[in-house]
């Protein structure tokens, strides 16, 4: 019998070796425990990457300068290693048919998620630390805009992760994947950037860049901006949009979101020009009180 035991426990300890033997030169482990390589070597479900939507070519491919959240800043850059861990929450449902920084139009029903720096697009793997689940991503929004977690990801992804409300989670940049919808992109973009030379003229007569402050009114369009969980967040943004209109302060459920309010349809139209062209932003329209398509108008 104790033979049985001393092999059993041998056993485990080699196999314990062989697991560690993996993980390479690239091996971090966090302060809380959790490493880079805890999930390396999680297969990848076949059918995951073969889906249409998650490979297929972005209007362009955006990577961005650097910026600053809360006085932190934060550097986009291209990163075929990039395996981290971090706090993970969801894209609100609202936000649905919305444009996303690479000129996408955000699914709720879609598997696709935000982040701060990688390139949009970028294919990846996230998966729940508390319950193993993964799923495969197209990241292609910047956000989330707080401090306090890594990603968000879509009401659909979140899902099907088990992931309810916010959750630690293992990104992972699949690289093959991320190149191939890069090529993709830029083969199917380069056409477009040299039609943009031969009408950047009448583009840029118009008056959108800096619009005049709107006047108090009761205009039936709302812009919205950006959504955050902090007040003081998204009064710092609101004070700054001041220049583009009415800007306020909402705040539903535990968010704070940023609106300029009382907009005619004209002016709804140039303030969501001008917030795309001059702060790279992705507004959100209201009409009434309901959303709609920023494009509609």
């Amino acid at each position: 019998m104790k033979k049985v035991i001393s092999l059993a426990v041998l056993t485990a300890m080699l196999a314990g070796c062989a697991d560690l033997s993996r993980t390479g030169n690239n091996t971090s482990v966090a302060a809380d425990g959790f490493g880079e390589e805890v999930l390396m070597t999680a297969p990848v479900a076949n059918e995951s990457l073969n889906d249409a939507y998650l490979l297929a070519a972005a209007p362009k491919y955006y990577v961005g300068s650097a910026y600053k959240v809360d006085d932190v800043q934060y550097i986009p850059v291209e990163d075929l290693t990039y395996n981290q861990t971090g706090m993970a929450g969801i894209i609100p449902a609202e936000l649905n048919g919305t444009k996303t920084s690479n000129g996408e139009y955000f699914d709720v029903s879609q598997m696709v998620a935000t982040s701060k720096t990688l390139p949009l697009p970028t294919i990846a793997r996230v998966t729940n630390l508390d319950n193993g689940q993964s799923v495969v991503v197209r990241i292609n929004n910047r956000g989330p805009f707080v401090n306090t977690r890594l990603m968000d990801l879509s009401p659909a992804a979140a899902q099907r992760i088990g992931l309810n409300g916010q959750g630690k989670v293992q990104i992972q940049v699949l690289g093959d994947q991320t190149i191939a919808v890069k090529n993709a992109t830029l083969a199917g973009t380069m056409p477009v950037v040299e039609e943009k030379v031969v009408v950047t003229e009448p583009v840029v007569s118009q008056p959108v860049q800096q619009p005049q402050p709107v006047a108090a009114a009761s205009g039936e369009y709302s812009v919205q901006v950006a959504a955050f969980y902090a007040q003081d967040s998204a009064d710092s943004l609101a004070q700054r949009m001041k220049t583009y209109g009415d800007a306020v302060v909402v705040n539903e459920g535990d968010m704070f979101k940023v609106r300029i309010i009382n907009l005619d349809a004209t002016q709804a139209r140039g303030v969501i020009d001008a917030l795309r062209s001059s702060e790279g932003m992705a507004p959100g329209l209201l009409k009434n009180g309901r959303w709609i398509n920023a494009d509609s108008i």
